[in-house]
């Protein structure tokens, strides 16, 4: 099993610290919470659409080290990234921990950092929360623009 000074190490202290995109948006395509019962972590996501891309973010985080540290990765990397790769990247982080899957790569990398977490079955649920919100918020802004879509039609 992996020792918790592997987890708690001086990177994630340090992605902890700087959680990019920390203002909630004023007007944007979809908004969710995702909120872990076990440990009281909460974050709340807006997302801004163009497209199938996400064109600007903004979070509030009020979560343990590790979903401060997931979070802070997502912040840094997700406006610009398609809806179809961040749901890959999303879907990648839960084998990661669940399965004993591969960490993800290219430029979501950092999240590698994480992997030590899956022998923590009871941290999964925090590290996973800014994937959850993320998720939603998209669910919700394609649910936004569908009576738009179809009032167009």
């Amino acid at each position: 099993m992996t020792d918790l000074d592997d987890i708690y190490n001086q990177r994630i202290f340090e992605l902890a610290a700087a959680i990019p995109h920390s203002d909630r948006l004023e007007r944007p395509d979809g908004s969710a919470r995702a909120h872990s019962k076990l440990c009281g972590s909460t974050v709340e996501v807006d997302i801004k659409l163009d497209g199938d891309r996400i064109a600007d973010f903004g979070q509030a985080v009020k979560a343990c080290l590790l979903g401060q540290a997931s979070a802070a990765i997502v912040g840094r990397e997700i406006v610009g990234t398609p809806e179809g790769e961040f749901r890959a990247v999303a879907a990648t982080m839960r084998r990661m921990l669940k399965e004993k899957g591969p960490p993800p790569e290219g430029r979501w990398v950092d999240l590698g950092l994480l992997e030590p977490v899956r022998d923590y079955p009871h941290r999964h649920a925090s590290t996973l929360l800014v994937f959850d919100a993320v998720e939603r918020a998209l669910d919700a802004a394609k649910a936004a623009e569908a009576p738009h879509a179809a009032a167009g039609a």
